[in-house]
This record gives structure tokens, C-alpha cells and sequence, in this order.
């Protein structure tokens, strides 16, 4: 029988597990991975539910996912997306393209930068608690954000306007 506990940290899950695979996309660049990232991060967060305060159960699920992402990218080292494989033999869209030259400009930070430049702007968390997050001083947050926007702008198509 499911205990208070175990609904509530189902209902936690319903409600967030969503979210977290966006981020998680946004980290690694790959559903599959991804996925693998989420899955992982809320079997430990389950591990530890009891002990997990409410009020900061999702800066340390947010913890979770950001250490198994930087372990991840210490242990294999560094991958690229080299190509994309459309599932339909149709033209990518504006917005697909726009898209994946974002995929691939993010997949060129290095797992740091990407892991700041995610939190900082999906995430929208302020540069003290993506220092935390990290363990590096805020100034660090502050340059390595910096130079992962520039790489970004640099990496990326300059925009066009459309004509009517």
C-alpha cells in the first residue's frame, strides 16, 4: 500500500517530471539522453524523498540532474550532434531550423558553459544560485554566462527579417 510520502512524491512527479526533461534536453542535446539523465535523477531523488525538504525539493532535483550531466560529460567526454535525421522526408521549417541551429550551437559550449547559459536563461535563475549550483564563485557565473552567449551569437545565423 502507498504511503502520504509516496503520493506526494508522485504527484511531484507528474507535476515536474516535464520540466525536467526540457532542461535536461537543453544540458545534453539528446532526447534519449535526456530522458536517461531524468529518469535517473528522480530514482535517486526517490532514494532520498524523505529526507528532501519541501521548500528545496527542486533545487536539489535540480542538483541531481546538473551533477549526473557534468559526470556524464567527464566519464565519456566530449560528443557532438553531427547530423540530423528527419523522421519525414519533408523540409525542416523555419523554426525547425532555428531550432536545431540552437541544438548545435549549445552542443558546442563546453558541458560548464552549457550547464550555466541552461540555468541561467530556461531556467531563469539568478547567477547566486547557479553559483551554488556549481560550486564556483558568482563572478565565474557571471564570465562563463558571457562568453557561452557570445559563442552562441557567434555560432548562430544572424537574424533575417522576412519580407511580405
Amino acid at each position: 500500500m502507498a504511503t502520504s510520502r509516496d503520493l506526494d512524491f508522485s504527484e511531484y512527479f507528474a507535476a515536474r517530471v516535464q520540466r525536467f526533461r526540457r532542461v535536461a534536453f537543453a544540458l545534453c542535446g539528446d532526447w534519449h539522453a535526456a530522458e536517461d539523465l531524468v529518469q535517473t535523477m528522480f530514482v535517486q531523488l526517490y532514494r532520498r524523498w524523505r529526507r528532501v525538504r519541501p521548500d528545496t525539493v527542486d533545487a536539489y532535483a535540480r542538483r541531481i540532474l546538473l551533477n549526473l550531466f557534468l559526470a556524464g560529460q567527464r566519464r565519456s567526454g566530449r560528443e557532438y550532434v553531427t547530423s540530423f535525421v528527419p523522421d519525414t522526408a519533408s523540409l525542416p521549417s523555419r523554426d525547425t531550423s532555428l531550432r536545431l541551429d540552437v541544438e548545435r550551437a549549445l552542443a558546442g559550449l563546453t558541458p560548464r558553459q552549457r550547464a550555466m547559459v541552461v540555468l541561467r536563461f530556461l531556467e531563469d535563475l539568478p547567477v547566486t544560485e547557479v553559483a551554488a549550483l556549481l560550486g564556483v564563485a558568482e563572478g565565474t557565473v557571471k564570465s562563463q554566462t558571457a562568453r557561452g552567449v557570445e559563442a552562441l551569437r557567434a555560432a548562430l545565423p544572424a537574424p533575417t527579417t522576412e519580407e511580405s
